[in-house]
């Protein structure tokens, strides 16, 4: 395969900067993701490992998942919200018996770690940055299972999900679990884990063993260009790029994953709940398709989204997408109508109908 074109090269402000963009042919390697299996490199995304006999107990008490009950060998999702419940973190865990391991977006472990090491208190817990030891790959695709079976770990049962309860719901209507559970698995050849994910699965592995999962895995290579046409289309929100200073779980949807509705007390709770009780958060994340944008500049995140002369959202990430064409999620105002006439910069915008 051709040799690695890494996002730095074409735009070093880019928090993606440290990975591959594309090995030289990046709707090829969607279309891998999307009707086989791929490897994505994904070593840039932050790791913050919490050993300690309290660490469950402590980060149930500080977050949005119900994390007691969270059984060895299994993953979930979490959120740090703001005492007005604005989201401040997004991480994936999963606990391996001894260490609870929370992988965040580039750049997020050092402030997640100084959030957690305030919270301390007399807690046995001993959290600390272990990202330059550890890096994140990605197996993609309908096929990972059989990729999994080459590392050594057979099939994984795929995620499970608590249906999100409607408002004014009774108490005891969530069982008192993660939300989201996502099965996990020792990778016994390489040290780390392999969990299974919504379309796909992570490998968490020492930065020594990258090389030789990659070779025993035996699929081909696909950049994160790849990886993030795929997310985009499926409309999974990313921290800092479809969020700002005042989103809510609400808006981008991460209610059902990282959320547990019925667990009592965690900072920014009355907000979560008030929110879901009206049935109706400010905004909404939508999928836009994008029409007379340059096939050379998409537009960056944070660009307004406008209904006339009145920006109504902004955009999160835009991609180039096999099948689809240009097409952005975006964070738009609930009263946007679904065939409103949108333009982001000089395109016109208009908002996926599914």
């Amino acid at each position: 395969m051709t040799a690695a074109v890494t996002v730095g090269a074409l735009d070093p402000a880019s928090p993606d900067a440290a990975v591959a963009a594309h090995y030289g042919d990046p709707a090829r390697e969607q279309r891998i993701l999307a009707t086989s299996v791929g490897l994505v490199d994904r070593s840039h995304r932050g790791v913050v490992a919490v050993p300690g006999p309290d660490r469950l107990d402590w980060l149930h008490s500080l977050t949005t998942q119900y994390l007691t009950a969270l059984a060895p060998g299994t993953g979930t999702e979490l959120l740090v919200l703001s005492p007005h419940g604005h989201v401040e973190q997004h991480a994936v865990v999963t606990d391996d018996g001894t260490t609870a391991w929370l992988d965040v977006e580039p750049g997020q472990a050092a402030p997640l770690l100084e959030f957690l090491n305030r919270m301390r208190f007399l807690m046995r817990v001993e959290p600390t940055d272990v990202t330059p030891d550890r890096a994140l790959l990605s197996l993609v695709g309908p096929d990972t299972d059989e990729a999994l079976i080459a590392l050594g770990v057979g099939p994984l049962l795929p995620p499970d999900v608590v249906p999100v309860p409607g408002p004014k719901f009774a108490s005891g209507a969530v069982p008192p679990r993660p939300t989201a559970a996502y099965a996990t698995a020792a990778l016994p050849d390489f040290g780390g884990w392999a969990r299974r994910m919504p379309g796909g699965a992570d490998l968490l592995v020492p930065r020594g063993a990258v090389e030789d999962v990659v070779a025993a895995a035996g699929v081909p290579l696909a950049g994160i260009w790849a990886y993030e046409a795929m997310r985009v289309a499926a409309r999974r929100p990313r921290y800092g790029f479809e969020t700002d200073h005042r989103t809510l779980p609400a808006e981008v949807g991460w209610t059902a994953a990282a959320v547990h509705l019925d667990k009592g007390c965690y900072r920014g709770q009355e907000t979560v709940a008030r929110v879901h009780h009206l049935g109706r958060p400010p905004r909404r994340l939508v999928l836009l398709h994008l029409d007379g944008v340059s096939t050379d500049e998409l537009p960056a995140p944070g660009t307004p989204v406008r209904a006339g002369e009145r920006a109504v959202g902004f955009v999160g990430t835009a991609v180039r997408h096999f099948e689809l064409g240009i097409v952005t999620l975006a964070l738009v105002r609930q009263n946007v109508a679904g065939d409103a006439e949108l333009r982001v910069g000089d395109s016109t915008a208009a908002i996926d109908p599914d």
